[in-house]
């Protein structure tokens, strides 16, 4: 018997970014307060803060529904998630003012500007630390609770 696999499985995908989401809002606060940076960054993570958790528990959830159809890898199908987050993201900071789009860079906040290549390397590395998340911790987590 299997009861209530799909909230399982949103609480394991919920785990790790709920532990580690406040202790980045505290990094960034202190280097905010100490280094006196001008950029508003507390407004850049309120909102993902929020978001971010539901969408790793959803996210487990839809490798659970799937994996019966694809035999994906929970590894594979982390990796799989930073092309929905990243440009879901950029959209939604589009639109709210927060992000620019320019030729060469992208511009946060009106006061921080990012090179395009800076940004493809940072991705593939966080395509590379979601894949290793998923597979390690989220797996583990998986197995743990009866839902792989």
């Amino acid at each position: 018997m299997n009861p209530h696999p799909f909230l399982r499985a949103y609480l394991a995908g919920v785990f790790v970014t709920t532990l580690v989401l406040p202790l980045v809002l505290t990094v960034f606060i202190v280097v905010r307060l100490v280094l006196q940076l001008p950029i508003p960054i507390e407004r850049g993570l309120i909102f993902p803060m929020a978001l971010v958790p539901a969408a790793w528990g959803l996210w487990n959830m839809l490798w659970l529904a799937s994996h019966e159809r694809t035999h994906l890898a929970v590894g594979a199908h982390g990796a799989i998630f930073p092309f929905v987050l990243v440009p879901s993201g950029a959209l939604v900071a589009r639109c709210l003012g927060v992000l620019t789009l320019g030729p060469t860079s992208v511009t946060w906040f009106n006061a921080c500007s990012v090179p395009y290549t800076l940004i493809a390397v940072g991705f593939c590395f966080g395509v590379a630390v979601y894949y290793l998340a998923w597979k390690y911790i989220i797996g583990f987590l998986n197995s743990t609770l009866g839902i792989d």
